[in-house]
């Protein structure tokens, strides 16, 4: 099956990586072979998995001396191809990052929380998967609340990602790259359970 193009947001015309940076902070979108396209659409799930996420992170890397970073840094990860990760690290002993302007030198780490839309499973899986691996991002974790499993792929010497680690719940205390690291996948879950029932989508909404 041949992937649907990402959705442009703005007119066919090119956006140079310089106009892609300067966009206000509200302006949506990532740059895509020069275009700017939408980004994902979060909701309460993906959000409170970030949340978690960022919360845990934060408390193992900062007093390490790492850094940990939220979904408004931008990275260009080349000409004309320009990311938001949802999560993105740099781990403790490493160059720190800059403090402003976009990020031209890949993280240890980035996140994604994958959201149920076949276009942003498609994005996240597939898109960013090959794209990271080129911006030589040595960690790319895969965060599912639908399937609620956590994926972590290590970057090979051949420039490819393979399979480091899975899980599904429980407490995942060899975590690839992050000695001392612990993440009670369950305390996670248990956390997107307390959320409210999902509401039906309005007449005429698109659902996916």
């Amino acid at each position: 099956m041949v992937a649907r193009a990402p959705a442009v947001l703005e007119s066919p015309s090119r956006m140079s990586d310089e106009a892609w940076v300067n966009l206000p902070e509200d302006e949506p979108g990532e740059l895509v072979d020069g275009m700017l396209v939408e980004e994902e659409v979060p909701d309460w799930i993906h959000e409170s998995a970030v949340g978690w996420l960022l919360q845990m992170l934060r408390a193992w890397a900062v007093p390490r001396g790492g850094f940990v970073g939220g979904s408004e840094l931008k990275y260009l990860l080349g000409p004309g191809s320009g990311r938001k990760p949802d999560l993105s690290m740099v781990l403790p002993g490493q160059k720190p990052p800059p403090r402003r302007g976009a990020m031209r030198r890949a993280p240890d780490v980035m996140i994604e929380v994958v959201s149920p839309r076949p276009r942003d499973v498609r994005r996240d899986r597939i898109e960013k998967l090959r794209e990271y691996a080129a911006f030589g991002v040595r960690w790319y974790w895969l965060l599912d609340p639908a399937m609620r499993t956590l994926e972590i792929y290590e970057l090979g010497p051949n420039g490819r990602y393979f399979w480091a680690l899975g899980a599904e719940g429980g407490r995942v205390e060899a975590v690839p790259g992050c000695e001392g690291l612990v993440l009670d996948l369950d305390e996670l879950w248990a956390e997107i359970d307390r959320l409210g029932e999902e509401d039906a989508p309005a007449e005429g909404e698109e659902e996916g």
